[in-house]
C-alpha cells in the first residue's frame, strides 16, 4: 500500500503566532513533504521495499559509507523526518513534564545546557540537515546532527525532538537567521508531552 501524507495535526496558521507562518506550512507540508510521499512511492513501486515499512526501508537502504544516498532513502527519510515533525510541535504552551526534564538534567547538566547544546548542533549543520534529541542505544539522551534526510532511525536511536534545518524550514519567516530559528523553535513550538511521549 502506498504511503500517504499525514493531515497536519492543527490548522496551517495554527503556529504564526509562534513564529511559523501559515505560508512556511503551506509549502512546506503541502509541497515539500508531499514530493518526498510522491516521489518516494514511485522510487520503491516494484523494488524489494515496496509493501515495507518507512523503519525497514530507511534502515535497509542507508549506506554509512556513501555521502551521497540513494533516491530511494532520500525521499523515504524525509517522508519519515516529517512525519515526526509536525507532531513535534504544538500550537499550545507546553510545559516540559518532570520525567523529560529530570532525564535532560541528569544528561545535559540543565535544560539549558540542553538547549543551547541543540541549538550549536543545528546551527552548525553545514547545509541542509537536521538536529535531533535522541535516546541513544545506551538509553540515555544525547544531541546529535545529521545531513540531508539522515535520521536517528539509521543509528539505532530513538528520536525524541528533531528539529529541520533545511531552509525551506525556515526562510520566509526568518530568512538567514537560522540560529533565531532554533532558539524560537524550542522556546515557542516544541511540544514537551509529545517529546515525553516518546521516552
Amino acid at each position: 500500500m502506498a504511503f500517504t501524507l499525514p493531515d497536519l495535526p492543527y490548522a496551517h496558521d495554527a503556529l504564526a503566532s509562534k513564529g511559523m507562518s501559515k505560508e512556511t506550512l503551506e509549502y512546506h507540508h503541502d509541497k515539500h513533504h508531499n514530493a518526498y510521499v510522491t516521489n518516494g512511492n514511485k522510487a520503491i513501486e516494484g523494488t524489494e521495499w515496496e509493501g515495507k515499512t518507512l523503519e525497514e526501508i530507511i534502515k535497509g537502504t542507508y549506506n554509512p559509507d556513501a555521502v551521497a544516498q540513494s533516491g530511494i532513502f532520500n525521499n523515504i527519510s524525509q517522508l519519515w523526518n516529517h512525519n515526526q515533525f509536525w507532531e513535534m510541535m504544538s500550537p499550545d504552551d507546553s510545559k516540559m513534564p518532570s520525567e523529560l526534564e529530570k532525564a535532560i538534567t541528569e544528561s545535559f547538566g540543565s535544560v539549558d545546557k540542553f538547549k543551547d547544546e541543540f541549538k550549536a548542533a543545528g546551527g552548525g549543520q553545514f547545509g541542509s540537515g537536521w538536529a535531533w534529541l535522541v535516546k541513544d542505544t545506551d538509553g540515555g539522551l544525547k544531541v546529535t546532527k545529521t545531513e540531508n534526510g539522515v535520521n536517528p532511525v539509521c543509528f539505532g536511536q530513538t528520536a525524541l525532538l528533531g528539529c529541520d534545518v533545511w531552509e525551506h524550514s525556515y526562510y520566509i519567516d526568518f530568512r538567514n537567521a537560522r540560529p533565531d530559528y532554533l532558539s524560537n523553535f524550542l522556546d515557542n513550538l516544541v511540544n514537551w508531552d509529545n517529546v515525553a511521549s516518546r521516552m
